[in-house]
Formats: structure tokens, sequence, C-alpha cells
């Protein structure tokens, strides 16, 4: 199986002195998606909890919501023509009675919206196709301050970051801060589906008392997958993108950007954040 680092040599300029070294870099190999045996999406992303990756994946595009959907996954056996495993091919199986989406190369407008369309349609395809409403009875109720802590709290546990400087990561919480999984990968969205999937696998869909947070940009696609996760709270350190807030504002998701020290931006579902009186 690939590994998480690799190291290739370079040559290192320093003030006018060349050297030449090792230098660590993060991974990145491309991993099919079957389902039911039959290919159904590629993605770049830095081996490791593959099976969670797809899992979560498959929760985004609105195949699986609980753990009693999903039968099996596994490694492809024989993956090149000559017999050997990559371990870049995995098979998700479905539980029998759930529904298997139709997979063509013209894929339909609600697995297309995670790919980049853009509009009405694929705000309400996500909230149609939801499994896990948002719905947090009794809401939850996030103090600032705790939201500002919460960036030095990733940035910590971001082990393989410190190697090699190269990874996005994505961490839950509760609503009282504490950190309850963190997921690093050379893609935001991968990094995201990671932890949906381990949350599947263990049956704790949806995760309606938990925050997000995740340490770049909050586009439309981490929207989403928050969305189907039922998750209600969303927090990035970076900017989010117009049709990111439109959703947000569509489902009931709390969307928070730009969080950084004591700074933040609350873009949409305000109700959530425990503002000062009079705001």
């Amino acid at each position: 199986m690939g590994r998480v680092t690799e190291r290739r040599r370079t040559i290192r300029i320093r003030d006018g002195v060349v050297t030449t070294r090792p230098d660590t870099l993060v991974a990145e190999e491309p991993l099919e998606i079957r389902l039911n045996g039959k290919p159904l999406a590629i993605t770049m992303r830095t081996p490791g909890d593959d099976f969670a990756l797809a899992a979560g994946f498959l929760v985004s595009e609105g195949v699986l919501a609980t753990a009693a959907d999903l039968r099996s996954i596994v490694y492809c056996a024989g993956a090149r023509a000559d017999g050997t495993n990559t371990y870049n091919v995995v098979d998700v199986q479905l539980a029998p009675g759930v529904p298997v989406p139709n997979i063509t190369l013209e894929r339909n407008v609600y697995t297309t919206s995670s790919c980049g369309l853009c509009g009405k349609a694929s705000l309400d395809a996500v909230r149609t196709a939801t499994r896990h409403p948002i719905a947090d009875t009794p809401p939850v109720r996030v103090d600032p301050a705790l939201l500002a802590a919460l960036p030095d709290r990733l940035r910590a546990a971001q082990q393989v970051f410190d190697r090699t400087g190269g990874l996005h990561a994505a961490a839950l919480f509760t609503e009282d801060g504490d950190m309850l999984d963190i997921r690093e990968d050379v893609g935001r969205h991968n990094a995201v589906d990671k932890l949906v999937g381990r949350a599947l696998q263990q049956d704790l869909l949806p995760l309606s008392r938990a925050l997000l947070l995740v340490s770049g940009r909050a586009s439309f696609e981490l929207a989403q997958k928050a969305v189907m996760a039922g998750i209600p709270v969303l927090a990035a350190v970076s900017a989010p993108s117009s049709l990111a807030v439109d959703l947000a504002a569509e489902t009931g998701l709390t969307l928070v950007g730009f969080l950084r020290g004591t700074s933040m931006n609350v873009y949409a579902g305000d109700q959530r954040i425990a503002l000062p009186t009079g705001v």
C-alpha cells in the first residue's frame, strides 16, 4: 500500500548556498471507487483510511446514510494487468435493498453538483437528497471564543503536515470544543469524506451535535458534505464561496469563515453562535 509520505531528492538554495538533500513530501495516488463492482469515481488522495474515504464519498452522494446501508468495502485484487494489487481500487458493496444509483458517463444532477454544478438546481438537490436534515434539538450553541480556539487545536494535531507542509486537515469537535476525530489528506474534500466515512462505519450518523472545522476555504462541496452528514456547524480558516453560503442558508447550516485568531465572519445560521446581546 502507498505510504502517507515519500522522500525525494531536492536542491536547496539558501542565501546563495546550494546543498543537496532529501525532502519529505506528502504522497498522492489515485483511488478508484467501485460500487457493486462497477466503476463510479476516481479521486486523487493521500493513501490511508481508504475505506472511510469511499464510505464518506458515498454519504455525500446520497447513496449511504447509515452503517446498515453498507455491506462491505474491500480492495480489488489484481488491480494491475499482471494480477498484483495496487491498493488503489476499492469496491463498495451495498446492503441488500439499498438502491443502486444509475452509473453512467453523464451522472445525474445531484452527483455532478459535487463536481462544480452551480445554481438553484444543485441547492435543491442537496436539500431534498439528504436523509439527515439539520435538526439539532435543542440547537447547538457555540461561543465565539470556543470557535476561535479550534484552529490551534487542529494545527497541533496535524502530524503529517509537520513533516510535509502539504496537507489539508478536517476535524470534528463536540459543541464543548473536544476533538472527536481528525483526518489529513492532499484534498480537503477527501479529509472530510474520511471523517464522515469513519463516523458512518461507527454508526454515528447523523453528526447532529458536531462542529466541522476545515483548514482551507469552505467550498460548496464541503458545505454539501456537512449537510449530507447532518452536521450543523461548518467553520473554515479561509473564505467560503457564494454558493456555499447559499446552500447554508437553504439548509440551516451555520457557516463560519475567516476563522483566524479572535476574528471570524458568520455567513449563515447565526442562531447557533452565542453573540453578545444587542448584535
